[in-house]
């Protein structure tokens, strides 16, 4: 599987912000650059007012780190670059300790498919904070991006039922690289196929399509159009029938259907792109029907997404395919996922950690400190809980309590003994990698198996249930305390 290295260029180290690079030469100027620090992406409220999130983008993620080098192109670009004085920005031995830079981080993760929820990290990447910092940019636009497109595929999945979901979002996504990865995380959501030919062949999904209006046009009459088409793809004929007169365009295409048996094949269904889908496809199956084709699909297009899939379900359309294209690929009611990369704790060498917390006047927005972890709590019902922990805190009690970020009136304890897993593991240590990405399949498979695990009401679009999601009751404790001493307020 090829990702973002080797699809546009060898060096993408210079996929950031200019601030990352402008800190990392001031932590090399006063000397701080080697002090050890943990950093944690996380997001704060699931997308479309949600239940959950898939996580997704850790591919092309290990893929960037693992090809982290400043080229020399890159560092004679920085070295061009003037301050308002005309001096340079960045002085020649800083470049070289870019040049020389040899990745020794650790970074855990949330393996992509997982289910996860608000405030909890999905990486978390430890060691020489230079380093640490200058993954910031590049991890936020992997993982944002693709886990809010997974997040949207898995929505439109849930709503067609178990009908099989093809994106046909290229044209309308946001570039070639908005195209490639919103094909691949929309697939990870549980999207059966794409039409994007080059996302196919990089990861392996399915390619599906039919035909456009452009090549009815191109004949005398639909009928000819129909059998040409169908003479050209006979084991692969789906017909697009609302060029001119939908319902008409059934019928010719019933009728290219029974030359088209004559030659040994089957009409594989139509496509339906405007109209008042749930009235046409209950017309255009019966016509099927009648015609000799109850196995003939029904697909439907045009600007298709859960709550319209939803809709037309709810009104018993007969469609069996959904194409969903524009309001899938750009994420369309929530264009961002708004994750961010936190500081939360730094040591200089040999010395204890010390905790680090960002304070805002939203509680929503203060960041929690430490060396976090999350734990999955289930039991046979499925999951139950995740409790965010403090790895530099200690062992946990037999018995946690976890106590809730926002609202600390809402406390859970975990019964000793329940069943637990730990959701962040190990992706590189000291720089080198300790992961291979599975098989795309596996982590599509990986979001399905998820889901089943979840309650229902987490799942639905209107007013979902909240899933339990805390902190460990001490490190509730710390955070409270380092947040009363920031704001220099009484114990």
């Amino acid at each position: 599987m090829r990702i973002p290295s080797e699809l546009y260029r060898p060096s993408l180290s210079l996929l950031t912000d200019f601030y990352q690079v402008t800190m990392a030469s001031a932590y090399w100027k006063t000397g701080t650059a080697d002090r050890e620090a943990v950093f944690q992406l996380s997001f704060r409220q699931n997308p479309f007012a949600g239940g959950f999130s898939i996580a997704c983008g850790l591919a092309y993620a290990a893929d960037w780190i693992r090809s982290l080098r400043f080229a020399e192109d890159d560092l004679a670009y920085l070295a061009s670059l003037t301050s308002q004085d005309g001096a340079p920005m960045f002085e020649p031995a800083f470049l070289a300790t870019l040049r020389g830079m040899e990745f020794a981080c650790d970074v855990d993760a949330v393996a992509e498919g997982t289910v996860v929820f608000p405030h909890e990290p999905l990486v978390r990447v430890r060691g020489p904070i230079v380093q640490a910092q200058l993954l910031e940019t590049a991890l936020l636009n992997f993982v944002n991006f693709q886990t809010l497109i997974a997040t949207k595929a898995a929505r439109v999945c849930l709503a067609a039922h178990g009908d099989p979901v093809l994106e046909f979002g290229m044209r309308r996504a946001q570039g070639l690289d908005g195209a490639l990865a919103a094909s691949r995380a929309a697939y990870v959501g549980g999207c059966a196929a794409t039409s994007n030919v080059l996302a196919g062949k990089l990861f392996g999904i399915p390619v599906k399509g039919t035909h456009a209006h452009s090549f009815v046009m191109l004949f005398d009459d639909e009928v000819q159009a129909f059998k040409e088409y169908a003479r050209a793809m006979p084991r692969n004929c789906v017909l697009l029938v609302d060029t001119y007169d939908t319902l008409q365009g059934v019928r010719h295409a019933v009728e290219v259907g029974r030359w088209l048996r004559e030659q040994g094949h089957e009409l594989s269904g139509v496509r339906l792109d405007s109209g008042d889908l749930a009235y046409l496809s209950k017309e255009a199956r019966a016509i099927l029907d009648a015609g000799g084709f109850p196995q003939a699909a029904i697909v439907a297009s045009n600007d298709l997404d859960e709550r319209l899939i939803q809709s037309l379900k709810d009104q018993a359309a007969t469609i069996s395919v959904w194409g969903v294209g524009t309001k899938l690929v750009t994420g369309w009611d929530q264009p961002a996922l708004g994750g961010v990369y936190k500081l939360a704790a730094v040591r200089p060498p040999g010395g204890p950690w010390q905790h680090r917390l960002k304070l805002s006047e939203q509680a929503i927005k203060v960041s929690t400190p430490g060396v976090l972890q999350v734990r999955r709590y289930s039991d046979d019902a499925g999951f139950q809980a995740d409790m965010i922990w403090d790895e530099a805190g200690g062992p946990l009690a037999a018995e946690p309590v976890m106590i809730d970020p926002i609202d600390p009136t809402r406390r859970k304890r975990l019964p000793a003994g329940m069943a637990a897993e730990d959701l962040l593991q190990p992706i590189f240590r000291g720089g080198r990698p300790v992961w291979e990405p599975p098989p795309l399949a596996a982590v599509r498979a990986r979001v399905r198996d998820q889901l089943a695990r979840c309650h229902g009401g987490i799942k639905r679009f209107d007013n979902p249930h909240r899933y339990p999601v805390g902190l460990e009751h001490g490190l509730y404790d710390l955070k409270t305390r380092l947040v009363l001493q920031a704001r220099h307020a009484p114990d």
